[in-house]
């Protein structure tokens, strides 16, 4: 099995935190558009096996109309061998969800949607410059739910300014919702975004890490006790409502990423498409591909594995490191590991390591400590 994710790199306006690429001018959509199809039909024998998994990202997807959700799809099934009953996710703004959007969607493929609530509070929403209030959030989701079984809402905790006791109401008012699945961030920096800038010239606080580890306890604690699995560090499910997508990336499946900045992996080489529209539209245009590629080593293969597995409630299989990376990989991950072990970040359970609730939120540092930088 494999997966396509397609990156739509247009929204209404720029979120602050947002360092994702797209464009706030949709000008060149239809030629972006053709351009998607036209890389599908470029890179159609680069996945073996079956698509399982389809995912709108962005950007915003849900700014597509039914006749440019059709003519993507149309593309990926003329093109490549999909199963009977793929995950067809798109990622959508509640602005965007009125009834006639959503009717829209529900006669369309799309038999999942990801809705990037970010927060049920209207000063939250403002900090962030969403387009979306919370009126619309949700009565986005409540008529979602009257075609959609398979709903996820992202939320970001961590927010200056946020205290325990919203975030609390905050999931709190996402699971009164019935959602089957949650996806929660903690609010990062990133260069050159809005978001850097006002904390810089001190117009927003700085994002406290502490903060954001209360937070994410919390939302451990609640999430669980209403009955969500926490199978990834940032995800959690009712059983049978797993992202495919998502998995899929945590196992190291291969899967072909379309459009502008797009990311592809396929078990030995990443590659990824120019960040820029015009360039994109332009080589595609003339028939190249407007990529570049990396081979890993397997040094690369050894890191990729414990920081996307770490995360999971799968953790580390020490079989598996002995049978793809060799004993010597083996060796050095244990005692690698034993520190973790021993301060109770880490917890050995037969063939899987596995971070512990006291080490979850520390989980990206506990897998850095545990990177292979050279072993002869």
């Amino acid at each position: 099995m494999s997966g396509i994710y397609i990156h739509i790199p247009f929204c209404k306006q720029a979120c602050h935190y947002c360092d994702f690429h797209f464009s706030t001018s949709l000008k060149k959509k239809q030629e972006l558009i053709d351009a998607l199809c036209e890389e599908l039909v470029l890179r159609k024998d680069e996945l073996i096996g079956e698509v399982d998994t389809i995912y709108f990202g962005g950007g915003t997807p849900s700014l597509l109309t039914a006749e440019e959700i059709k003519q993507i799809l149309s593309a990926v099934y003329q093109n490549f061998k999909v199963s009977e009953a793929p995950e067809i996710t798109l990622e959508a703004n509640p602005d965007d969800l009125d009834e006639a959007q959503i009717n829209v969607l529900a006669h369309s493929e799309i038999n999942r949607l990801s809705i990037g609530v970010q927060s049920f509070f209207e000063e939250d929403l403002k900090l962030m410059n969403r387009a979306h209030t919370v009126s619309e959030a949700f009565s986005s989701i409540e008529l979602a739910l009257q075609h959609f079984e398979n709903i996820s809402l992202d939320l970001i905790y961590g927010i200056p300014g946020m205290t325990n006791e919203r975030w609390e109401e905050n999931i709190n008012k996402a699971l009164a919702l019935g959602v089957p699945h949650l996806s929660c961030y903690a609010l990062t920096v990133e260069p050159k975004t809005a978001l850097k800038s006002f904390i810089e010239k001190g117009i927003v606080p700085p994002v406290d890490d502490e903060v954001a580890a209360s937070h994410h306890a919390i939302l451990v604690e609640s999430i669980e006790r209403a009955g969500y699995e926490n199978y990834e560090f940032s995800n959690f499910s009712k059983p049978g409502f797993y992202s495919r997508n998502n998995t899929a990336y945590w196992d190291g499946v291969a899967y072909l990423g379309i459009g502008p900045s797009a990311h592809s992996f396929d078990g030995n080489q990443r590659s990824w498409n120019v960040r820029n529209n015009t360039k994109y539209i332009k080589e595609i245009e003339t028939g190249n591909l407007p990529i570049e590629r990396e081979v890993l080593s397997i040094e690369d293969k050894y890191n990729e594995y414990i920081m996307t597995r770490l995360r999971t409630q799968k953790g580390i299989s020490i079989d598996y490191v002995a049978e793809a990376f060799g004993i010597k990989h083996v060796e050095y991950l244990l005692k690698q590991a034993s520190g973790s072990i021993k301060s109770g970040y880490l917890i050995r359970d037969r063939d899987r390591l596995l971070v512990s609730k006291k080490g979850k939120f520390l989980s990206d540092g506990i897998a850095s400590d545990l990177f292979l930088v050279n072993l002869d």
